[in-house]
């Protein structure tokens, strides 16, 4: 495959007026909708344990298009699966709670609340959607430190095919699986909401772009184990097309496994992404990208972000990485897609592992510039380290034995590490270089600052 020419840098004005478009869209079906329809004059009953899915996708109906469908404060509603629709606002000001029963949900891959080319959508509110996480675990895993789920657990948002997509204002919380799902949306605002998942809860993403044009994600705060923000491209949607055009800023993410994310699905390009004013307050690599697929990536900027990377229990994808940026196939059948033009800039953080950079043999990673990036490492948590984390492959080893350098960089042409500073902190036995090159290009380092880990040792190492 012939990689596409650098991209363009990301279109700040497209990415303002598509926020601009959908508030606008907001206050427009808000005023032409008149009362909000309350689900109780529907039958719904708040008292947490009466089934309302019936009421609730009676009012749904009966707004469509142009009405509000009215969760008010103060109650409690169960609701199993329900469809929205296009011109639609949904306002949660009570709690939506999901059904705990697998037969309350007829067709299991729906999702708590599910669009299919709903345009003009909006789903806002001062409540909460809760998704009763605990209800669908089978078992704690004490060993693993995590819950182990059991056959069947619902997404709270699947969102599909929805063109000038709102979300805003509402908590999510204690999501089974994936909290927003969402699959070919286009010209998607996402701002000042809350996603409160357990830590220990295996796949509860925050917010998942799948194969997703012009979103703006803003003002977030997102707590949950898996990955907080995860931009992707899975297989079976290809109708859909890239993801491009994603804009994520002013967040806050706490999470056991990556902060902010491209991949690992990525059959298709993923390009013109930019994260920028994010703070990882915990996370077992900060800044992820994972390549596995034909697709390439491209584009991609990350900038002013501030993040803590560290390990945790075995089961959890990542071991303490500060920066993991990896184009792996994902078997030995696949032809892996080319990672390349990515820029990282005014990035600080604290980390148990390295910053990574790798392409592979057969699809080398180019073009990669870092400029004032600082990274403390050292370690403080229990678990084993000396690895890096190559899942998901079995092109090559899963859990790779390795030293700690600073920088790690493998099968790259044209690396920039500009005015970049690596600190040690207590290191110990197995931290090593400041910087380790194989089979690498190009590379630059005007201003790098820091020496190895341990006297002795080499800063710079060139394979």
């Amino acid at each position: 495959m012939t990689n596409p020419a650098p991209a363009p840098a990301i279109d700040r004005r497209s990415l303002i007026a598509t926020g601009a478009l959908a508030a606008a869209g907001i206050a427009t079906r808000a005023g032409a909708a008149g009362r909000p329809l309350d689900i109780r004059d529907f039958g719904a009953v708040g008292d947490g344990r009466t089934l309302a899915t019936t009421a609730l996708q009676r009012a749904i109906d009966t707004a469509a298009p142009g009405g509000c469908v009215l969760v008010p404060a103060g109650l409690r509603f169960v609701t199993g699966p329900v469809t929205l629709k296009g011109g639609m606002e949904l306002r949660v000001d009570g709690t939506l709670l999901a059904a705990t029963r697998a037969e309350d949900y007829a067709d299991p891959l729906a999702g708590l609340l599910h669009a299919n080319g709903a345009a003009g959508l909006t789903i806002s509110g001062t409540g909460t959607i809760d998704g009763q996480s605990p209800a669908f675990m089978e078992r704690y895993d004490a060993a693993g430190e995590w819950y182990v789920p059991k056959a069947f657990r619902p997404r709270l948002l699947v969102l599909e095919d929805c063109a000038g997509l709102t979300i805003r204002d509402l908590t999510l919380a204690r999501a089974p699986f994936w909290t927003v799902h969402m699959i070919g949306c286009r010209k998607v605002l996402i701002e000042r909401i809350r996603i409160d998942n357990q830590l220990d809860v295996p796949n509860c993403d925050g917010i998942d772009p799948d194969h997703c044009q012009d979103v703006v994600i803003r003002n977030c705060h997102i707590r949950c184990g898996d990955d907080a923000i995860v931009v992707k491209t899975t297989r079976g949607h290809e109708r859909y097309g890239p993801s491009r055009n994603i804009h994520v800023y002013d967040c806050v993410l706490e999470t056991q496994d990556a902060g902010l994310k491209i991949g690992t699905e990525t059959v298709q390009d993923i390009h013109d992404v930019l994260f920028e004013r994010c703070e990882i307050v915990t996370s077992s690599r900060g800044l992820c990208i994972q390549l596995r697929d034909a697709g390439n990536v491209y584009g991609i900027t990350f900038r002013d972000i501030r993040f803590t990377a560290r390990h945790y229990s075995a089961p959890w994808w990542g071991r303490g990485e500060a920066i993991s940026f990896t184009a792996i196939p994902r078997d030995p059948a696949t032809r892996v897609g080319t990672l390349h033009h990515i820029t990282v800039e005014r990035v600080t953080g604290r980390a148990e592992n390295s910053v990574r950079i790798e392409g592979s043999a057969g699809a080398r990673a180019h073009d990669i510039t870092f400029r004032q990036v600082a990274v403390t490492l050292g370690r403080w948590t229990r678990y084993p380290g000396g690895v890096f984390d190559n899942r998901p492959t079995s092109a090559v080893a899963a859990e790779e034995p390795h030293d700690t350098p600073g920088f790690f960089l493998r099968h790259v042409d044209r690396v920039v590490l500009d005015r970049c500073r690596v600190a040690w902190d207590r290191p110990p036995v197995g931290f090593s270089n400041a910087v380790q090159a194989v089979n690498v290009t190009g590379l630059t380092l005007p201003g790098f600052a820091g020496g190895a880990a341990h006297a002795g040792m080499t800063a710079v190492v060139r394979e």
